[in-house]
């Protein structure tokens, strides 16, 4: 079990969906959340202490004034101390070979998967990491 993760998504419904998902799998002790990649770049650039970082971001794409491409670019930009090992998860609707390229040369970037996020996913994840 992961001791915290991130979720970065706008839309609230998603937001709960991978709560309770992430609960009923057992999947991280605490779950933090941003609307946008603004909001998780600063609640990561707030966060004093590594320890205290989450360990995994959910992060979708698509989203209002900074998308999750804008988040991976500031993000990779070592806005976080490099000796943190979080990894970022792709939680998309997208189905753009494209983007699925584009995620590959984030090296931060673990998974990319699409929405919604289920129990299973969550299951093969914790094997993964």
């Amino acid at each position: 079990m992961l001791e915290k993760v991130l979720c970065v998504d706008d839309d609230p419904i998603t937001l709960m969906l991978c709560k309770k998902v992430i609960v009923k799998a057992v999947f991280s002790k605490e779950i933090i959340f941003a609307q946008n990649g603004q909001e998780a770049i600063e609640i990561l650039t707030d966060t004093k202490n590594n320890a205290e970082l989450p360990e995994l971001i959910f992060l979708d794409l698509n989203m209002p004034v900074m998308n999750g491409w804008d988040f991976l670019n500031e993000f990779s930009s070592s806005v976080i101390d490099p000796s943190n090992k979080m990894k970022v998860v792709i939680l998309s609707s997208t189905i753009d070979p494209a983007d699925y390229e584009k995620a590959r040369s984030y090296s931060c970037v673990s998974h990319f998967l699409s929405k919604p996020i289920t129990v299973e996913m969550l299951d093969k994840l914790k094997v993964e990491l």
